[in-house]
């Protein structure tokens, strides 16, 4: 039996040209010309798209026909790690502690709240509820005032990311001041409890203006409005709740705009004037401002402090040196400590300090793992809460005691179909780079998995916008690593595994290196016997998606199977195209092809969409969201499409749209399991060779 026919996309040819650079479009039909529409109301896509879009879903459902049973059988394990009826460790706030659970069964969580200590618990609201009969939920930022008298929400019911805000009184359970449109998931009250600040999003999805509105309703008053659409943009509070803080900010400037909580009314005023290249954050700690840079060239950042009310950079004093090698990550203030993260060699750690500067290092010694620091409500305590994991090790929640320094273990992840750490071994390994690099691969793998290339591999990568793949616990990584597999994480240039020096020795003018490092570890992985060649499976995801079209067209010969989700892979077009909500907020990550003639020139050089060629391309399966503002669904439609018309080999090329979520796929906790199994099962399918008995 053959492989079904794929849906033959026709071509209607658009020239651009840019620059003095003319460039062919095929598949530019394929953007619906109303996209903003879309984004809000999925019907409303072109009838054309939608057939071809829906003729690709039956393509790949028919194809991939025969791994039914193992996509069930991948999703009941995967399940069956989770706990149906879990809750997070409650958080502290005064009278109250709030916490998140969820019932057996149900796809969206319940958030609520009982007296301290114990007692009668309260629903805050229950996202299950508010999910009925949408096919779509997903609730963003969701909190409550420091008086405990109201809680407020963001949901988003189309995958937009276009979120409603809605405020509930809690001593009557009604809402009230009626619901917010057109918001960013984004929200905070002013420490009074008085005002609530959300931010608009424009028609073009950008976040762009700050208002203010009486917590229980009224007018909404313009606070802030950006003018760059470049920059994004965010509002909390202090630590110490004297401040209500605008963050402004893109991939490597930011600007904070302060408005003291002792009169929220009042217009804010910025701390440090924004200068290209140099980012910082705050927080106020108590009688001073801690600020961490990466000004005068602290690469890896470093700590401020400022006494002055506005903390202009000329009142900055050096108060945690820059160490290179050593990357400041975070902080976290509280009234007698500071906490601070750091990765040092893709591990992470956190430091307490003392007011008076004394310090001390909570580490942990497994070979690789990941440490998050979680922070509460409350600001005069000396207990902190961190996350530990690793990938043999379920998370564990410790509240940690800054004084005494003790550990206290609250919450270990229950995993009810059983797990056994001991069957499991987690390597780090270094892979050389063509430029003598040492990049680090994480691998989980069972313990007799031999070390003679017969185990098929999955490579996962992803390598933009300084975000580090932290060596941390899947429940979902173990249905593949109990079937023989090595799971592997390239740590590669363009993430901050290494430092922020690591992120940008893989952006823009070295964005090659992201490309060329993921190559070299799965080179590195064959000369050291853990993987052969073909027999390794390829997966990322959105600038990861991007980073799999690039080592498709420069490798094909490497990959058994590659795994693009939501991928970025029409770099040059959506640069070029400003009205899309992220092309000018990316400019800094991969520069401005639209007056930049040299940046044109590098995008273009790596741009999946635009290096197709001619060549035998491995099996390859690329997912999106038609209502994903980020990496929009046509996309992959485009880049399937044209590697479908150049492909010299049989291997099969599939397309599957999320017709109903976005970028981050489907919202419910066990839905989007499926489609992590389907993932997983076009992999062992893809590397067993099914597709060639199809």
């Amino acid at each position: 039996m053959s492989l079904p026919k794929p849906p033959a996309a026709p071509k209607r040819p658009v020239t651009l040209e840019q620059l003095g650079r003319t460039r062919t479009d095929d598949y530019a039909w394929m953007k619906d010309e109303n996209w903003q529409q879309v984004l809000r109301d999925p019907a409303a896509l072109r009838a054309d798209i939608r057939e071809h879009l829906t003729a690709e879903n039956a393509y790949t459902k028919a194809v991939l026909a025969g791994t039914e049973a193992l996509q069930a059988m991948l999703f009941a394990e995967m399940k069956g790690r989770i706990k149906e009826d879990d809750s997070t460790v409650p958080a502290p706030d005064g009278a109250f502690e709030y916490y998140v659970r969820y019932e057996t069964g149900a796809e969206h969580p319940i958030h609520a709240r009982r007296p301290r200590g114990g007692g009668e618990e309260q629903v805050l609201i229950d996202e299950s509820e508010l999910a009925k009969g949408k096919a779509y939920f997903h609730v963003g930022h969701a909190g409550h005032t420091r008086d405990h008298g109201l809680f407020a929400w963001a949901a988003d019911e189309q995958g937009s990311e276009y979120y409603t805000i809605r405020v509930k009184d809690l001593s009557t359970g009604q809402e009230v001041g009626g619901a917010i449109e057109s918001a960013y998931g984004d929200f905070t009250f002013s420490p009074d409890g008085a005002w609530l600040f959300w931010i608009w999003r424009d028609e073009n999805a950008r976040p762009s203006k700050v208002f203010r509105r009486p917590a229980r309703g009224g007018e909404d008053v313009l606070v802030y409005e950006e003018m760059d659409d470049g920059m994004f943009l965010g509002v909390g509070t202090s630590a110490d709740d004297a401040f209500v803080l605008i963050h402004v900010g893109n991939q490597e400037t930011t600007e904070l705009w302060l408005i003291p909580a002792s009169d929220p009314t009042a217009a804010p005023v910025v701390a440090e004037p924004r200068r290209t290249g140099v980012k910082y954050e705050l927080d106020h700690w108590t009688d001073r401002w801690v600020i961490r840079t990466n000004d005068d060239g602290a690469v890896d950042f470093k700590l401020c402090v400022s006494e002055a009310a506005v903390p202009a950079k000329a009142t900055w004093r050096d108060f945690v040196a820059h160490e290179p090698g050593r990357y400041i990550t975070g902080f976290a203030a509280y009234a007698g400590r500071l906490v601070r993260a750091e990765r040092v060699n893709a591990l992470d750690r956190l430091v307490v300090m003392d007011r008076a500067g004394a310090e001390h290092v909570v580490a942990f010694d497994e070979e690789a793992y990941a440490l998050h620091l979680e922070t509460g409500f409350e600001y005069e305590t000396t207990l902190t809460r961190f996350v530990y994991q690793s990938p043999t090790t379920p998370r564990q929640w410790f509240d940690y005691d800054m004084a005494s320094r003790q550990r206290t273990l609250r919450k270990t992840q229950e995993i009810p179909s059983g797990h056994d750490p001991a069957r499991y071994v987690a390597r780090r390994l270094h892979a050389r780079a063509a430029d003598g690099a040492e990049v680090p691969i994480t691998l989980l793998m069972l313990k007799d998995t031999p070390r003679d290339g017969s185990a098929p591999v999955l490579l996962y990568g992803y390598g933009s916008y300084g975000h580090a793949m932290e060596p941390s616990f899947s429940i979902r990584n173990l249905s593949l690593v109990d079937r023989g597999w090595i799971w592997a994480v390239a740590h590669v240039r363009g993430g901050s595994d290494k430092g922020w020096g690591w992120f940008l020795d893989g952006r823009r003018e070295k964005k090659a290196n992201t490309f060329t490092d993921f190559i070299a570890c799965a080179e590195h992985l064959i000369a050291e016997g853990y993987a052969t060649k073909g027999r390794i499976a390829a997966y990322g995801g959105s600038a990861g998606g991007m980073l799999m079209g690039a080592v498709a067209n420069l490798r094909p010969d490497l990959w058994g199977a590659i795994i693009a989700a939501v991928p970025f892979v029409d770099v040059l077009n959506t640069m070029s195209d400003t009205s899309l909500p992220l092309t000018p907020p990316e400019w800094p990550e991969w520069g401005n092809p639209i007056e930049d003639a040299d940046a044109y020139d590098r995008i273009a050089s790596y741009s999946p969409y635009d290096q197709v060629k001619a060549q035998a391309y491995p099996p390859v399966l690329a997912t999106g969201g038609l209502s994903d503002p980020r990496v929009t669904y046509w996309e992959p439609a485009k880049w399937v499409a044209k590697l479908r018309d150049h492909t010299t080999g049989e291997a099969p090329i599939l397309l599957k749209i999320n017709m109903e979520a976005g970028h981050g796929g489907a919202s419910g906790r066990f839905d989007f399991l499926k489609e992590i199994a389907l993932d997983y099962a076009f992999a062992i399918w893809a590397i067993e060779g099914g597709w060639k008995t199809a």
